[in-house]
């Protein structure tokens, strides 16, 4: 019996194999590609964290300078820490990730040994506006960062306030917002605060340090 080409049958029978074999297709392009979108996230991940470190790769392989450097990767609930040596140093960077003007933002925090000061930073968003949201990846921004500290002189996590120039952050060091970036600005102190509080028992750690250390 011939197949009527018209018919509503032949129309849906078509569209079906058309539908099925596309998606085994997407499918099997999936499964290829994915071992090399795994590898290009890892890749970018280990940048970014050296992007904190203030270390240098344009010139070099980023992934073996990470290896490099890198040696251990503590683990706190759900939170991780990267433990680094940088020039003898150790260092210790933490996963950011907060909401912008327009979409996420994130990044990883840099801190010095005594789990207090800011080695460095480095900053990453989705969307946020050129020339305006978008400068928290710039240098000039980041290094704001260097040298303040999450912690009081009673060792509570306060974290780094972002504010315009001349408001005053009680009980916090502060670095200046971008001008005409008020919501992507006051989205990373956010994110640093949030993210902080998160790290309570990485903090504690050092207090316990500090006390066997004394024995």
């Amino acid at each position: 019996m011939k197949l009527n080409t018209n018919s509503n049958i032949y129309t849906f029978i078509y569209m079906t194999v058309v539908v099925i074999l596309v998606a085994v297709l997407l499918a099997v392009v999936s499964q290829v590609l994915s071992p090399r979108q795994q590898a290009n996230v890892l890749l970018d991940k280990q940048k970014q964290i050296l992007g904190a470190l203030k270390i240098d790769f344009a010139n070099g392989d980023p992934a073996a300078i990470y290896m490099s450097l890198v040696n251990d990767t503590l683990q706190y609930g759900k939170q991780e820490v990267y433990v680094a040596t940088v020039d003898g140093a150790t260092k210790y960077v933490l996963p950011l990730s907060g909401k912008g003007l327009w979409g996420g933002i994130g990044g990883y925090l840099a801190l010095d040994e005594d789990k207090n000061t800011i080695y460095g930073v480095n900053f990453n968003h989705e969307s946020e506006t050129p020339g305006l949201g978008a400068k928290i990846v710039e240098m000039p921004f980041r290094q704001q960062f260097e040298g303040k500290h999450v912690r009081n002189a009673e060792g509570q996590v306060v974290s780094v306030a972002v504010l315009k120039q001349g408001n005053m952050a009680e009980g916090k060091e502060q670095v200046d917002a971008i001008s005409g970036a008020t919501i992507t600005s006051s989205g990373v102190s956010t994110m640093l605060e949030t993210n902080l509080a998160e790290y309570v028992e990485f903090f504690k750690m050092e207090e316990i340090e500090n006390v066997e250390s004394e024995d």
